[in-house]
């Protein structure tokens, strides 16, 4: 299974996979990427941009998320979400204190 990557413009570490099941033959036909979405994920994605492209049948994982969600929402959905991990450090937060005890 064949797919692309977009990363959204509206939040970080925010990507969207979406399931290219006829790759390459559907070079012709692949003209809007996101007509699979619902229009409240577009909203959320903003001006989403192209990361990569990945053959999921070559992989036996990917870094952040379990591959077998990946293709099990491809089979029900066409796309998948991947969200920012728990925890991730904002840019905004105020620096740390330093170590205590040191």
């Amino acid at each position: 299974m064949h797919c692309d990557i977009y990363k959204a413009s509206t939040r970080d570490e925010l990507y969207v996979y979406i399931a290219r099941p006829d790759y390459p033959d559907d070079a012709d036909g692949f003209q809007d990427p996101f007509a699979k979405l619902p229009s409240d994920l577009r909203k959320a994605l903003g001006r989403p941009s192209f990361v990569m492209h990945l053959d999921l049948s070559e992989r036996q994982r990917l870094a952040r998320v379990d591959i077998q969600q990946v293709l099990s929402a491809f089979d029900e959905l066409g796309y998948f979400v991947q969200f920012p991990p728990d925890g991730l450090i904002s840019p905004t937060a105020m620096a740390p204190e330093g170590l205590r005890g040191a």
